[in-house]
């Protein structure tokens, strides 16, 4: 069971506002600017999410003027602010901005900076994502009220805008959108062109090769809004899109949640990655082998807010414990089945317990489908046949290999490589397990 819960908030809040950016800085919010609903902002508050605290820093430099519908990314410690849409200083009339600044987050000096090459044109609405030192703009509203669906990257250490020329299923020009970064790629969710026409499509970007692919999902999915809140948790998670909200084209809020099994993952930090023990670096190895297994889903599934009980609660069908069966697998000569139980769940699998030849033995079977959190603290009795080899005299370690298929009703994608086929096995072979004799 998923449940929301809303802390006590201690310091001085932003004011009500919409249109603004909020940027994670490590343990952080980064909130600026925004509109009230009749003048655009311009401050900036931070949310300590470690204490639960808002900050009021003083800031220094020349910062941006007072804008809504901007964008915002953080590359290292610096904060890009993009575009937007602001008030003449001479009459109301607005004012759509392509301008750049940076913002130093740990001295909170604000630079306008005058980036070379091809700059995106004067726009709100947009969105502005960070890969690989890169600030990537998507689409938006220009002040002819033309709606885009351009592709410009800024080189964060240059300082040099390029155009990116796309090819394959290009994306409809919208505004109001959300994109969130898988590794080399960007999915752009929602969107509208006017207050009649919004979007509930999904498209990916391959940043490397600039190539559009729509991306097609199954399940029942969000509907059509814009505005939406959306984000990934991986590589934990195994590469899931998350869209929170949003606002359909009655202007009502929406309140829903939905996830998406993507099977991507995140660029990884290499010279972080280095400095994990072996044994962690080849954890992370596996799991990194599974998302980007061919049988890999890619399923949507819904999470309705109950704003009585403060809780969200799976709709989504998933096997119940008493379901979790291990397919029987072809055993070769040297192996033979046990029973065992699953003592608990985690994102990737099961780790289990079991008595081979009078051995207490555990184990962990790693899945291929991402285990859904609410199956956690499996306390209950589960049963499941594997194939094992024989234990020999004097060792230890026991392998096992097998293949499991629980009865689901939760509907499978296509893999997003090969999006023409529907034929996606539901087979999760288990990767790679050990057995081994706890320590006493």
């Amino acid at each position: 069971m998923q449940s929301w819960s809303q802390p006590v908030i201690k310091g001085t809040p932003p004011t009500p506002r919409d249109s603004h950016s909020c940027t994670t800085v490590g343990d952080n919010l980064f909130v600026f600017g925004g509109t009230d609903g009749i003048n655009p902002l311009k401050d900036l508050h931070i949310l300590d999410t470690s204490s639960h605290t808002w900050i009021s820093p003083t800031v220094r430099g020349e910062g941006p003027e007072a804008r809504e519908g901007h964008s915002a990314a953080l590359v290292g410690k610096r904060l890009f602010i993009f575009g937007g849409c602001g008030k003449s200083s001479n009459n109301d009339d607005d004012v759509y901005y392509n301008d750049l600044y940076i913002l130093n987050t740990e001295t909170y000096v604000w630079e306008q900076v005058a980036a070379s090459g091809t700059p995106p044109s004067a726009r709100d609405s947009h969105t502005c994502s960070s890969l690989k030192g890169k600030i990537i703009v998507i689409g938006g509203e220009d002040g002819r009220d033309y709606y885009l669906s351009d592709v410009h990257i800024l080189d964060a250490e240059t300082l040099v805008w390029k155009e990116l020329n796309t090819t394959g299923q290009r994306l409809p020009p919208r505004a109001g959108h959300s994109t969130v970064a898988f590794g080399n790629n960007l999915l752009v969710f929602g969107g509208f062109t006017d207050a009649q026409n919004l979007y509930d499509d999904l498209y990916m970007l391959d940043v490397d090769t600039g190539v559009w692919t729509k991306v097609m999902t199954t399940g029942i999915g969000p509907s059509a809004r814009f505005s939406v809140a959306g984000d990934c948790l991986d590589p934990q998670m195994g590469g899931v899109l998350v869209l929170i909200g949003g606002c359909d084209k009655s202007l009502e809020a929406l309140d829903d949640m939905f996830f998406l099994y993507t099977g991507l993952t995140s660029v990884q930090d290499e010279g972080r990655l280095e400095k994990l023990p072996l044994r962690k670096q080849l954890k992370i190895k596996c799991q990194d082998q599974n998302l980007n297994s061919p049988v890999h889903d890619k399923a949507l599934v819904r999470i309705d807010a109950r704003t009585d009980l403060h809780q969200t609660v799976p709709t989504y069908a998933q096997p119940s414990r008493e379901d979790l069966q291990l397919k029987h697998v072809q055993l070769h000569q040297g192996k033979k089945t046990f029973e065992a139980k699953v003592t608990e769940s985690f994102a990737h699998g099961y780790t289990i317990e079991t008595i081979i030849d009078g051995r207490p033995l555990r184990g962990i079977l790693f899945a291929n489908k991402p285990i859904i959190p609410q199956m956690a603290n499996c306390n209950t009795r589960i049963l499941k046949q594997v194939a094992v080899e024989h234990i020999q005299p004097g060792n230890s370690h026991g392998k096992e290999t097998a293949s499991h298929e629980p009865k689901t009703e939760a509907a499978v994608a296509p893999d997003l490589k090969n999006l023409a086929s529907s034929d996606v096995s539901q087979l999760h072979e288990v990767q790679s397990s050990t057995i081994r004799s706890p320590k006493f």
